[in-house]
């Protein structure tokens, strides 16, 4: 089994908590989905968002998401003059058989044009997401 890095990123109109951890929560979605990744064999995940969004650490998604054993960290970007503004980035280090070329990333929203070579998503039932998200969180959320 080899350690693969997954890359996601996605962006949000304004720096407010619960818009940073509803798009973050849909990216980890659509990783999770798309790729089969299982809680046990994600060895961490490195978060960043562009210096402008400070209302809320990205990796508490995750945490909502059943990631609770996992080493989760969360950081700033490079603030490079023009780059795309109020964007959250991850890095998951994922455990896997798979090859590098079957790995899929996910580029949403304003996000997208980073990696417009990995931003084909197949058809998303967006409503269907949110209910397996709210799912998970119903499922994970603390007592």
């Amino acid at each position: 089994m080899m350690c693969r890095g997954v890359r996601g990123a996605t962006s949000v109109d304004r720096n407010d908590r619960e818009e940073i951890l509803a798009a973050t929560r849909q990216m980890l979605a659509l990783l999770i989905r798309l790729n089969g990744i299982e809680a046990k064999d994600v060895a961490s995940a490195l978060f960043t968002t562009t210096p402008d969004l400070n209302a809320e650490f990205p990796a508490l998604a995750a945490r909502q998401l059943g990631w609770i054993d996992q080493a989760l960290l969360c950081g700033h970007e490079i603030a490079v003059p023009g780059a795309l503004a109020k964007c959250v980035r991850v890095l998951i280090h994922w455990n896997t058989d798979k090859s590098h070329t079957e790995i899929a990333h996910v580029y949403l929203r304003d996000a997208a044009r980073l990696r417009p070579d990995l931003s084909k998503l197949p058809p998303v039932d967006w409503d269907e997401l949110e209910r397996w998200i709210q799912q998970q969180i119903a499922v994970h959320r603390k007592p």
